[in-house]
């Protein structure tokens, strides 16, 4: 393989606007990270002058940025500490935030059944679940296509809120809702439009943070929908204590309208918080967007999103459908949500206890509360180690056995502790098993956003019919199994100096972690 030249090296460093400092005198012009950036860098290509530098099979070689190359590494750990803590602030708040709300209003239906809605809307047991199952159609067909068109523009700050706003306004509609059929047609849409969110969100953490930061910040995110799980019950309970048939409507009405402008209120205020994707963000500095650039570029060893040309959808499902490892991925994820399908209908299980509606919506809380400490500590401790396998099935040897107490049983206090054991067992290992999508799946960047929606899109199909949840608990711990087995024979072909598609083999990269130690992929 050729290798750039001493001079083509120096001139690397002028592409990115200083001066070199060892040689020539004069500037290039600066390369920067405008929105509208069309072209890859010019640091980022093949600057030899051998004939085999038009290759496609050899990989082009990097040199980080002035700004990161000179920096002693305390200064640089310490600026790199500052950005990620940067980043977190500005990001995670508002995400898990938005989050909180998606997950509340596709869910709360399932509080609203025990507010009256069932029975004001005169609705058979299998029409009420047939409201619930429809907005995973329109959720699942959704995904993919809103991905990757995320991925086209390079803008979540604004595609994100948008979407919020529409959702919003179709949640708060669902209080005017007189009839199956116009519950069906409202609930469609709100799974049409709320797909956006949850995959454009793993996506977006993915664009920001590096693959040992990345299953953290995914509990985080997720945190949202297990708070939402405990909210749900509380706020419930208060407005049918006192809102029903204030101003002659019921409760769940009054439920409805107001999550519906609460979330519409938090949709206006991410406009003026969210970033876009640390190319095309406005509020970085220069130099923090470049190391913000770079710090990823080194992680993996190849570029992430450089331009809208570049996205195309065609290749991102080509890329991603071909991968064997997406298919794996999909089954573990699809059957981590088949077994969590037990939340749809989460009020109406613990009702089953035999207590009042009130105290029944109480009793919800600490599951979730439970579920959100666990799911913290494990995904904190996977990024810790940089371990995945183990941190997700442990877990569901837990929901498994939660399930089997469930159904071996008809004593309140064991049926409790399986419902308390349901939701930090599916959920705490659900959120590292996301993250190793990313991880997995690292770049082009077109192929991990279609992954993402693919795989997310596939697993919510679960959440339309009814589910044998200890079954799918067990399918996905094999299917854990046989990735992590995958992985490492993949690791060891790295090992032995072989290119694998997707890794970046030990030399072939960029200086820093990536070249000196090779890409591996993390078991």
């Amino acid at each position: 393989m050729s290798t750039p030249s001493p001079a083509a090296s120096r001139g690397l460093g002028r592409l990115w606007g200083r001066k070199d400092r060892n040689t020539h005198a004069e500037e290039a012009p600066e390369v920067s990270y405008n929105d509208d950036q069309k072209h890859e860098p010019e640091h980022l290509s093949n600057t030899s002058n051998d004939p085999d530098s038009n290759d496609p099979s050899v990989r082009k070689r990097r040199e980080a940025p002035p700004l990161v190359r000179d920096l002693a590494p305390e200064e640089r750990d310490r600026l790199e500490r500052a950005l990620v803590k940067k980043i977190d602030l500005r990001l995670l708040p508002m995400l898990i935030i938005m989050y909180l709300m998606n997950y509340l209003d596709r869910n709360n239906i399932a509080a609203a059944r025990l507010a009256g809605l069932q029975e004001d809307l005169r609705l058979e047991d299998t029409q009420y679940l047939t409201c619930v199952s429809i907005l995973f159609v329109g959720y699942i067909l959704m995904q993919v296509p809103s991905n990757l068109f995320l991925n086209k523009i390079g803008k979540p700050a604004i595609y994100l809120p948008v979407c919020m706003i529409v959702w919003g306004v179709i949640s708060a509609a669902t209080a005017a809702a007189n009839s199956f059929g116009g519950l069906v047609a409202i609930r469609f849409f709100l799974g049409f439009v709320e797909a956006a969110y949850f995959p454009g969100c793993l996506f977006f953490l993915s664009s920001w943070y590096t693959r040992k930061e990345l299953g953290f910040r995914t509990a985080i995110l997720y945190s949202g929908s297990l708070m939402s799980g405990a909210f749900s019950g509380l706020i419930t309970a208060g407005i049918t204590g006192n809102l029903d048939y204030k101003r002659g409507l019921r409760a769940w009405r009054w439920l409805f309208i107001i999550e519906g402008v609460i979330t519409i209120a938090i949709a206006a205020a991410a406009f003026l918080v969210l970033p876009n994707f640390p190319r095309t963000t406005t509020w970085l500095t220069e130099n923090e967007r470049q190391l913000a650039v770079w710090r990823l570029d080194e992680d993996i060893g190849e570029d992430d999103w450089v331009g809208s040309e570049k996205q195309t959808f065609g290749q991102g499902m080509k890329l991603a459908f071909a991968d064997v490892k997406m298919w794996v991925l999909m089954v573990l994820v699809f059957c981590f949500v088949a077994s969590g399908t037990v939340t749809n209908l989460f009020p109406t299980i613990v009702q089953t206890l035999g207590y009042s509606n009130i105290i029944s919506l109480l009793l919800t809380v600490p599951p979730y509360v439970l579920g959100v400490i666990t799911t913290f500590c494990n995904s904190w401790h996977a990024d810790r180690t940089g371990e995945r396998y183990f941190h997700v099935t442990i877990p569901l040897y837990f929901a498994v056995i939660a399930f089997i107490i469930a159904a071996a049983t008809t004593k309140t206090a064991p049926r409790y502790l399986s419902m308390m054991l349901m939701i930090p067992g599916v959920y705490t290992g659900y959120v590292v098993a996301l993250a190793w999508i990313s991880n997995t799946l690292p770049r082009p960047p077109a192929k991990r956003a279609a992954a993402l929606a693919a795989i997310n899109a596939v697993s919510n199909a679960s959440s339309i019919y009814a589910s044998v949840n200890c079954v799918t608990a067990f399918i996905a711990i094999c299917a854990a199994t046989v990735l992590r087995f995958i992985l490492m024979h993949l690791n060891k072909k790295l090992d032995r100096g072989e290119i694998v598609e997707g890794a970046v083999a030990v030399g072939e990269a960029i200086p820093g972690e990536a070249a000196k130690k090779g890409f591996r992929f993390v078991l």
